[in-house]
């Protein structure tokens, strides 16, 4: 075999290696879009000098969402779900406190304009409504911005 029929075999695999990987990267990212596929999102926003850490992490039907204050607590889990036939949210709380509800808010009204299971585990400490209205609105905006809001009624988002 001569160095002109060399390069023509490596040049061959190398098309065929091409090809094989672009189908397979096609394929994958296809499927990922079929099945909704897991998308992790996370982000920190500094709010009066208080750092609030957010994690995103979309399953097919559900959300888990952590919101950290100030360091890497984990805090309480809660679990909310629509509930039928009135289309009720139920929440409950998997771990920690039952008296501290400021989880459990945020999780209520986040099944509301998402449609979908929400598993929460929040560290904002209950003395300070303010900054759960303010965590709630960075992470619905943030969820919007990702696609994750249901439609209005009327069509449009919230």
């Amino acid at each position: 075999m001569d160095s002109e029929e060399l390069r023509k075999e490596i040049q061959e695999l190398k098309l065929k290696d091409y090809d094989v990987s672009s189908e397979r990267s096609s394929r994958e990212n296809q499927a990922s879009e079929d099945d909704g596929g897991l998308q992790i999102n996370c982000f920190t926003e500094v709010l009066n000098d208080v750092s609030l850490h957010f994690q995103i992490i979309r399953f097919p039907k559900q959300i888990y969402v952590w919101i950290g204050y100030n360091s890497a607590k984990f805090g309480h889990l809660y679990a909310a779900a629509p509930t039928r036939p009135n289309n009720v949210v139920s929440v409950s709380s998997i771990l920690g406190g039952a008296s501290d509800n400021t989880g459990s808010g945020i999780a209520r009204r986040l099944v509301l304009k998402t449609g979908l299971n929400i598993i929460l585990a929040c560290s904002i400490p209950k003395n300070n409504p303010m900054l759960e209205a303010d965590a709630e609105k960075i992470l619905v905006q943030k969820l919007r911005g990702l696609g994750y809001s249901k439609p209005r009624s009327g069509g449009t988002f919230l």
